[in-house]
């Protein structure tokens, strides 16, 4: 596959998705805008709001569960329009812009501690977006790190590099 076709079906993803969740919007009579990028070889959709996100938070729920729902439905969405498995990722009101940042921190502060110690270093239990965004700063920090255990207990460990 040729990297113009690659990025094209990646925009013909965020498209389809867009499309998705502009008719849940309609229907849920909520205002929202939709942006529509390719970030790490992977579409991504972002809902967000020029005012107060106090209508948008409601679609990320508890702890971005529902957030992580309209995702696997946007998901299933790009599927139907487009034939094809997606990897879309999905932000509403910033919550995982946010979370991200909140992670990377977290993870600073595990590799400070394993480098502190020499010890290995297990993180609590997080979802797949939450532990890929603890991998990718522990192998930028020059860190080892490996998911470990079964969801939903499912974690990283941080070691010193072998």
């Amino acid at each position: 596959m040729t990297e113009s076709k690659n990025a094209s079906g990646l925009e013909a993803e965020g498209d389809a998705a867009a499309d998705f969740l502009e008719e849940l919007l309609d229907i849920l009579d909520m205002d929202g805008d939709i942006d529509i990028s390719v970030e790490a070889g992977r579409a991504k959709v972002a809902v967000v709001s020029e005012g107060p996100h106090q209508d948008l938070k409601r679609l990320v729920g508890p702890d971005g569960e529902v957030l992580d729902a309209l995702q696997d439905l946007a998901r299933l969405a790009v599927q139907s329009e487009t034939g094809e498995m997606s990897r879309l990722m999905l932000d509403i009101a910033d919550f995982r812009a946010g979370r991200r940042e909140r992670l990377a921190e977290q993870a600073r502060e595990t590799i400070a501690k394993v480098r502190e110690t020499g010890e290995s270093v297990a993180m609590p239990a997080m979802n797949a977006f939450e532990r890929k965004v603890v991998h990718d700063v522990v192998l930028e920090a020059g860190l080892v790190s490996e998911s470990e255990g079964e969801d939903p207990d499912r974690h990283v460990v941080v070691s010193p590099q072998a």
